[in-house]
């Protein structure tokens, strides 16, 4: 959020809270998020429950086994992926976390870092996460970058914007 409006209204709203109050199932994601990797990927069965719904615009994966499964195929294809965390709302049991994710794919933008900016859904059960979708642009993450299908997908972009 934008520093100087909660400045102006004196207040940051209720679902709004600083990092050292979130709980512990959320404190525990984002660490484990942003220090992902493709040596760590057993990190995530400490956040997620063995039924874990995952979605992001590309898959829909039931299961914290097919989701380790997921996550391993992605990362191997990867020389970098990195997560910022922006900015967090949460509750008890849910959360909206919004983030930059930077990655370099040797295949995509000619082998250089390509940032994506999104957000997840999340909602715990206990002390882990039972539902996370992932919202992002794809063509930013994905169809921009490949050779001659990027050209038109930024030429549609622009074109929808008129």
């Amino acid at each position: 959020m934008d520093g100087k409006k909660l400045e102006a209204t004196g207040k940051a709203p209720e679902s709004l809270k600083p990092r050292h109050s979130h709980p512990l199932w959320l404190a525990s994601f984002i660490d484990v998020y942003q220090g992902l990797g493709t040596d760590n990927l057993s990190k995530l069965l400490q956040v997620y429950t063995p039924d874990v719904h995952f979605q992001d615009p590309l898959h829909t994966i039931s299961g914290r086994k097919q989701l380790i499964e997921y996550f391993q195929a992605l990362y191997t294809n990867l020389n970098t992926c990195q997560f910022v965390i922006d900015d967090v709302m949460h509750n008890d049991q849910e959360a909206a976390i919004y983030w930059r994710m930077s990655f370099i794919h040797p295949r995509l933008n000619g082998g250089n870092p390509v940032e994506v900016e999104g957000h997840s859904r999340l909602r715990a059960q206990g002390d882990k996460v039972v539902y996370h979708r992932d919202y992002l642009d794809v063509g930013a993450m994905l169809y921009e970058h490949i050779p001659v299908l990027g050209r038109f997908v930024k030429i549609v972009k622009v074109r929808a914007g008129q």
